[in-house]
């Protein structure tokens, strides 16, 4: 008996109607199966590099942390909290 080096998983997933009818075609028009370019799309959208943020909140910001303008401001709040962060007084923060 032949071991083989990956195993399948047969999984359901929901598309917009829309979205699916251009993947669809996509495939059709390409030649390939439909699940073969679906594999395809999801081993592409893997392999590629992830942008690492700086500060994990950073990411939920969504286009702010692509616009330049925007992460140049989040940079300088962020410098102006870490100077002042250590002047603030425990009672501060209570109150």
């Amino acid at each position: 008996m032949k071991k083989h080096e990956y195993a399948f998983v047969r999984t359901t997933i929901e598309l917009s109607d829309p979205l699916f009818r251009e993947v669809k075609a996509t495939a059709a028009r390409q030649g390939i199966r439909l699940k073969d370019y679906i594999a395809a799309a999801l081993q592409d959208k893997l392999t590629m590099p992830q942008p690492a943020a700086e500060k994990p909140w950073m990411k939920f910001f969504g286009i702010a942390a692509n616009d330049p303008e925007m992460v140049a401001e989040l940079h300088q709040i962020d410098q102006i909290v870490a100077e002042n962060f250590g002047q603030i007084e425990a009672q501060e923060w209570a109150q």
